[in-house]
């Protein structure tokens, strides 16, 4: 008796409703599958930080049909510089290269503001409050659970819910991320295009520490200050003192430093302990997938995890859209795919990460001579290895030469 035909997928259950998990729900709605997002928090937002989205983003972000909503608020960047605390350069990225090699620019833009644009173009329902407590799966579905005593019913289930995942767990056991060592502070300054050339992206390197910016919007410049410490701190007083401290931190640094500082609103500064986690081999089982920072969480270091969030995305929808497609076959498929790019990218951020955070200063000169000798061989692999990828996605107006 020969296998019965798998039947055509009614309803994917998506945990999390960030970038992740409504890039998910917008491209099952090009494959015409239909989906329901739940996300834990009483109302739909993601955060005011910035994000640098690089040209493989863009493309995938094309495909889904909203690149040119985002290029037409988030500035498009040029070259990317990269130096030390004192302003001796280690090296740039001339990322305005991309766009005539592969039809999208890099661009950096406000978390906020690219999950808006995503969610305004899905027609799923969205729903808030809504605090996964863990999930049953069927022969011929899932059971989602939730902490208010409710279940919901679908033919698979997609962990897009953060780091700390509670699909994850519900897979795995409770798996703690892992703490890099160091802590990053966030905050957003008000400085006009001609105090800060829109498209503008700087990386400096400090004793254990580091100052990187670039604007998000006219007139908003995203910063980030990061130095080592134990996890689990937090800053005592007010957000004038933790901006004096940061103050304090960065005395005597390159401009324009002091004065991206001095543009800070106190109150915008985010403090967060920076985790990640070692490449998984295993992301779910049966009618399970985890996707985004729930499957690959990756340090910020270098600037994908929106990204490849975007890409994981696409590729679970074309998996689950192929014709005959079994679900379990099609997410394990998925899972192979995306992992082969992932882990690399997940072990490359921890390593510069770890060389961001050295403190001793013979150890941080070797680092910097040799950074600069090998510099441009290191944009030479990063467009190989991270941006030439997006090539795959049908909307790329170019080719790589």
């Amino acid at each position: 008796m020969s296998a019965p035909t798998p039947g055509p997928i009614r309803r994917v259950l998506i945990a999390g409703g960030g970038i992740g998990g409504i890039a998910t729900a917008l491209a099952l709605q090009q494959q015409g599958i239909d989906s329901v997002v739940f996300e834990r928090a009483p109302a739909l937002r993601d955060g005011g930080a910035g994000l640098h989205i690089w040209t493989n983003g863009m493309l995938a972000l094309a495909e889904l049909g909203v690149a040119d909503q985002i290029a037409a608020i988030a500035p498009a960047q040029e070259v990317c510089h990269f130096a030390t605390s004192t302003g001796r350069p280690i090296g740039q990225y001339p990322v305005g290269q991309f766009v005539e090699r592969y039809g999208q620019p890099t661009v950096a833009i406000g978390r906020s503001e690219l999950h808006g644009i995503l969610r305004d173009a899905v027609r799923a329902p969205i729903i808030t409050d809504a605090e996964v407590t863990g999930f049953t799966e069927h022969e011929d579905g899932v059971s989602l659970h939730f902490a208010d005593g409710t279940s919901e019913e679908g033919d698979l289930l997609v962990g897009a819910d953060g780091i700390r995942s509670a699909v994850r767990t519900g897979l795995f056991g409770p798996q703690a991320p892992d703490y890099t060592g160091y802590i990053a502070w966030r905050g957003h300054a008000e400085l006009s295009p001609e105090e800060f050339p829109p498209g503008t992206f700087q990386a400096l390197f400090g004793p254990g520490t580091r100052f990187t910016y670039y604007d998000i919007a006219p007139g908003v410049v995203h910063w980030m200050s990061v130095a080592n410490g134990p996890a689990g701190g937090r800053d005592e007083g007010t957000p004038e003192q933790t901006l004096d401290m940061l103050r304090a931190r960065h005395a005597g640094w390159t401009d324009p430093v002091r004065q991206i500082l001095d543009a800070t609103r106190p109150e915008s500064i985010l403090r967060g302990d920076v985790l990640d986690r070692k490449p998984d081999s295993v992301w779910g089982r049966g009618r399970v997938t985890l996707l985004g920072d729930a499957a690959h969480a990756m340090s910020f270091n270098i600037g994908q995890g929106a990204c490849v969030a975007v890409e994981d995305a696409l590729v679970l929808a074309g998996r689950l859209a192929a014709p005959g497609a079994d679900v379990s076959a099609a997410l394990r498929a998925y899972e192979a795919e995306r992992q082969e790019r992932t882990r690399p990218m997940q072990l490359l951020a921890h390593r510069i990460g770890a060389m961001g955070a050295i403190e001793n200063r013979a150890a941080i000169w070797l680092r910097d001579r040799i950074l600069s000798l090998v510099w441009n061989r290191t944009f030479e692999s990063t467009e190989r290895d991270h941006v030439a990828y997006g090539k795959r996605w049908k909307s790329a107006a170019t080719t790589a030469a």
